[in-house]
């Protein structure tokens, strides 16, 4: 065997170790991020009726966003569908970023921080497809998994959200321009693992961004 065809067969063995990792990451993430959606949306109330206090910096507060990120929506009756299919389009360019990326033998960081992201995405696709025909929706009430009377249709349902930081809660100080005086609360966004996933992908892009695109 000639050191080419050694160094061609090493490389193919390297990626297949990495995608197989890849692959790895991303159902580890799917199964806890639909195992902690479908916990709290089981056990608790949302808003503050079942908020759990688990320090004063970090709380679990359920809400349902219905659509990207900080609860921004796409206005009209076909809003939430363009949405998801929007997701779903996205998700198979990442996979395909992912697949190519592999074939190419890019870092394995670069392929970490890409199965992320998929991982990420594709758990909240999961929401937005299934969760309208399988949960029920009573605000009063925790949700019935595999409900006879779901609250949507598919490809309508809600992402479930529960991560909540609010590390300093307070009042502003008057010197600062227009927010002064008025109550602020950083960090106040409600997230889940996919986002937190999609977030640890994109960071990993930015800082080693020398690393990953070399």
């Amino acid at each position: 065997m000639t050191s080419v065809t050694k160094a061609y067969f090493c490389a193919h063995q390297i990626n297949d170790m990495t995608i197989k990792k890849a692959i790895a990451i991303i159902i580890g993430i799917l199964a806890i991020d639909q195992w902690t959606k479908m916990y709290v949306k089981t056990h608790f109330l949302p808003g503050s009726m079942g908020e759990w206090e688990i320090a004063s910096w970090f709380r679990i507060h359920f809400v349902e966003n219905d659509g990207m990120a900080w609860g921004t929506v796409i206005p009209g009756e076909y809003g939430k569908l363009i949405l998801t299919l929007f997701r779903i389009a996205a998700v198979i360019g990442i996979g395909y970023w992912l697949n190519q990326s592999a074939k190419l033998h890019k870092p394995a960081l670069l392929l970490v921080a890409i199965s992320l992201i998929f991982a990420g995405a594709l758990g909240n696709i999961l929401d937005s497809v299934f969760y309208g025909v399988i949960f029920d929706n009573n605000p009063f009430e925790t949700a019935t998994l595999f409900s006879e009377n779901p609250y949507g249709t598919w490809f309508h349902g809600r992402v479930v959200d529960m991560f909540y930081f609010p590390i300093w809660e307070g009042i502003l100080p008057t010197w600062i321009p227009i927010w002064g005086g008025k109550p602020f609360t950083f960090f106040n966004a409600i997230f889940n693992v996919a986002d937190f996933s999609i977030s640890t992908g994109v960071g990993i892009l930015l800082v080693f961004n020398k690393r990953v695109f070399n």
